[in-house]
């Protein structure tokens, strides 16, 4: 799995209520309405301004905050194709997984907003095509690049025939 897109940059401890603000809480029952307001606080016209596949680069603790599965999903919605972070809450990497969006741990030191990246997601490398640098990070077990690759754990247990 290769992912390309624009780097777009966020600091450490980003919460999922500056992910999907709370007063926009309501709009949960229309996912692709409530994705227009992504980041609205922190990073205002994200949702215009992001390109299908661009990737989010975090700091420490991605994702804190209450667990609402909702962030990740928005993210993806967003058109978003990964969240490289140094490192994330347990409950937001756990449902980005679950929904089909590509967490990865790695160093992101030295990529900046703009910066042109590609992520090999198998083969455990972060390319910024800017600046020539590349990261190595622990690859994801094979079990979650599949549920990845079947756009996420609902997905995923379908082709295998576990619902019917």
């Amino acid at each position: 799995m290769v992912l390309k897109g624009r780097a777009w940059t966020f600091g450490d401890n980003i919460s999922t209520d500056q992910i999907i603000p709370g007063r926009f809480f309501h709009l949960r029952s229309d996912l692709n309405e409530l994705a227009k307001h992504v980041f609205a606080d922190i990073a205002p016209g994200f949702h215009e301004k992001a390109a299908m596949g661009d990737i989010i680069i975090g700091g420490q603790n991605f994702g804190l905050g209450s667990s609402r599965e909702h962030a990740p999903i928005v993210i993806k919605l967003a058109g978003i194709s990964a969240v490289v972070a140094k490192s994330f809450a347990r409950i937001f990497y756990r449902n980005a997984i679950n929904v089909g969006l590509a967490a990865i741990i790695c160093d992101v030191d030295g990529i900046d907003q703009g910066d042109e990246l590609e992520l090999r997601v198998n083969d455990g490398m972060l390319v910024d095509r800017t600046k020539g640098l590349e990261k190595r990070f622990s690859p994801l077990p094979v079990i979650m690049r599949e549920i990845l690759s079947q756009g996420g754990l609902v997905d995923y247990i379908k082709k295998q025939g576990g619902f019917r």
